[in-house]
Order: structure tokens, then C-alpha cells, then sequence
């Protein structure tokens, strides 16, 4: 989902200030959805923090299993070697959940100037309870940076900057089919586009490229199957659904799936039989994209089709779960009826 309010990017504001100006801060949190940008800043932190002397000999890295105040006390207070500085690496430790919360306060409200300090959130999710003294440490101290995903255009661009790179070029509009079929994370999308251009013989990227060698993420197979559906093409929406299973995806993977875009399918069936837009169901569901597809999705059935189908997803589901029946058979039959009716 796209960013919330200002506090989501303002961290990473500050960090790219900090990275900019050769002073790197004393204490940051990472965090967020975006991996791929969160390791590319704590890549560009510890090039910052461990210049001179003896480089890495200078970073100290503590696991969850390891910390306590007295291991972070320690960690922190080891002098440079050789440097300037230090840089403190934690990994996957909830500070909201730890005991001793007054000392982890204590230490973060006066670590030494020649100390960076990160706590890094991989794994585990970050949840700062904003009423304790540690999150107003935190605040007062330190920087919390969220890395969260890109916005259409940022991530378009960056797309075709990487193209470009390999010395290829990709058509704005191709370049966004290319998000809706492979997702809008970076990590994935560097490696798909890496696949893409390795295998594009010519300067240009085509469709056929794409389809060729880009892995598509599950949703984006579900609303194929969806739009077979909606042409009454079993045929095609078996052969899709085939296609899932070579992916290794289980039954009640696909069902879900199926479920959620039958659902966002009658929204968007009420959306036009109401008078609103692409872009009131795109906020409705929090689409970081626009809902233009889905919108011409749904003019192909009738609402009272689209309020069967999320009722039969519903109960394909449950009979998945409770009843033992093989759950191929009935994800099959789901789809045959579903074509059938349209």
C-alpha cells in the first residue's frame, strides 16, 4: 500500500541528508516492505561509517539471541580502531517487547559520538509503542526509516533505469504491465528484469520477452483465469490454472486468490452500476495501482454474477478445508461453473 502519511518517508529523508552530507546520525531504525532500498542504505551506511583504519573490523553485529543491555553497552562503547568511527549492527530485536526497556533508554539516550548504532527489522515486524519512553528516546535520538515500496512512477522509472543499463529500452506502457505481472518489489523486479534483458535479442523489449521468461506473480495468473471466466473460455482458465500448479501453487493458494479478486471484481461491478470511478476502487482496496484493468474486468458480468461467484468462492473455500473432498476437483469445478454462468 502506498504511504500513509509523512512520517513514513520523512526517515528516509533524513537518512539520505545524513548519507549526503558525510555525517551519518547515531542511531537508525530500518524497516518496511521494501528490502531491496533497505539494504541498498545500509550498504551506502556502512561505506560512510567504515572508512579508514581497519574497515570491518570496526562493525559489530548482535543477534536477538545475543542481546542484552550489557552486550549492546559494549558493543557501543568499543573505541575505533584505526577510524573515526563505529557501526553497531542489530538484527531482529524487538525493543517494544525486551525487559530492562529503562536501560535500552538509558544507552540509546547517550551513545558516543563515534558510535552508529542500527537496529535492523528483517524478519520480525516493527512496532514502536509511541506512549513509552523508549519510543520518545528513539524519536529524540535517533531516526526511524521506512522503506516503503515505490510509488507507479518512481517505480517505473527506476525499471527502465535498469533496462537502460543493460543496454536495453522498454516501452513506458509494457514497463507497467511488467509491474502488474511480477509485483511492484524492487528485489523481485531487479531479477526479472536481469532475466529479461539477458534473454531479449533485440535493443528493444517486447511482450514476447516478457512472457517468455518472466515469472508471474500469483495474482496476476488469478485475474487471467478471471478474464477467461469472463469470456466463457473453460479451456483457457483450466490451462491457466494448470499453469499454476507447474508453479508449485497448492489449491488453497489459488482459492484465496480467487476469492479476493471475485471480491474486488463485484466492488468494482458496483463501482460502475453506482457511478464511481477506477480510482474510488483502487482506494477502497488500497491498489497501488490503477484499477483500470479490473474496471474493464468487471463490464464483462452482470452483478448478480459477480454476488454468485464471491458466495461460491466463499463456499469452494470452506469445502476445501472441512469437507476432505480433493481439492483440485473442486477448485476445477468452481472454474467450470463460474465459466458456464457468465
Amino acid at each position: 500500500m502506498p504511504p500513509k502519511n509523512k512520517s513514513d518517508t520523512s526517515g528516509l529523508e533524513k537518512l539520505k541528508k545524513d548519507l549526503s552530507a558525510g555525517k551519518p546520525g547515531q542511531l537508525y531504525i530500518f524497516y518496511g516492505e521494501e528490502t531491496y532500498l533497505r539494504d541498498h542504505y545500509l550498504g551506502r551506511l556502512r561505506e560512510a561509517v567504515l572508512t579508514g583504519g581497519l574497515g570491518e573490523f570496526n562493525r559489530h553485529d548482535l543477534s536477538s539471541r545475543d542481546m542484552s543491555p550489557h552486550a549492546l553497552e559494549e558493543a557501543v562503547d568499543c573505541l575505533p580502531m584505526m577510524a573515526e568511527r563505529t557501526l553497531v549492527e542489530v538484527t531482529d530485536f524487538d525493543l517494544f517487547k525486551a525487559g530492562e526497556k529503562e536501560e535500552y533508554v538509558r544507552i540509546l539516550s547517550s551513545l558516543p559520538d563515534y558510535c552508529c548504532l542500527v537496529f535492523l527489522y528483517d524478519v520480525l515486524e516493527y512496532k514502536p509503542d509511541a506512549r513509552t519512553r523508549l519510543a520518545a528516546a528513539i524519536k529524540e535520538h535517533g531516526t526511524a526509516v521506512n522503506f516503503v515500496r515505490q510509488s507507479p512512477r518512481e517505480l517505473a522509472d527506476w525499471v527502465r533505469r535498469h533496462f537502460r543499463a543493460q543496454g536495453k529500452d522498454i516501452d513506458p506502457r509494457l514497463c507497467e504491465e511488467l509491474i502488474f505481472l511480477c509485483g511492484d518489489l524492487m528485489h523481485n523486479l531487479q531479477q526479472e528484469v536481469g532475466k529479461i534483458a539477458a534473454y531479449a535479442k533485440g535493443d528493444h523489449i517486447t511482450r514476447a520477452d516478457i512472457e517468455a521468461v518472466a515469472t508471474p506473480q500469483l495474482s496476476a495468473v488469478v485475474f487471467r483465469i478471471a478474464d477467461a471466466i469472463g469470456e466463457k473460455n473453460f479451456d483457457r482458465a483450466a490451462a491457466t490454472l494448470g499453469e499454476l500448479y507447474q508453479m508449485q501453487k497448492t489449491p488453497y493458494e489459488i482459492m484465496g486468490a480467487l476469492g479476493k479478486q471475485m471480491r474486488q471484481l463485484y466492488s468494482a461491478r458496483l463501482a460502475l452500476a453506482s457511478g464511481k470511478n477506477a480510482a474510488w476502487v483502487s482506494q477502497l482496496w488500497g491498489m497501488r495501482y490503477p484499477a483500470d484493468r479490473l474496471m474493464v474486468s468487471a463490464r464483462r458480468f452482470s452483478l448478480p454474477w459477480c454476488r454468485n461467484a464471491v458466495i461460491r468462492c466463499a463456499r469452494t473455500d470452506l469445502a476445501m478445508k472441512s469437507t476432505g473432498q480433493d481439492a483440485k476437483e473442486l477448485m476445477t469445478t468452481l472454474l467450470l461453473e463460474l465459466a458456464n454462468t457468465a
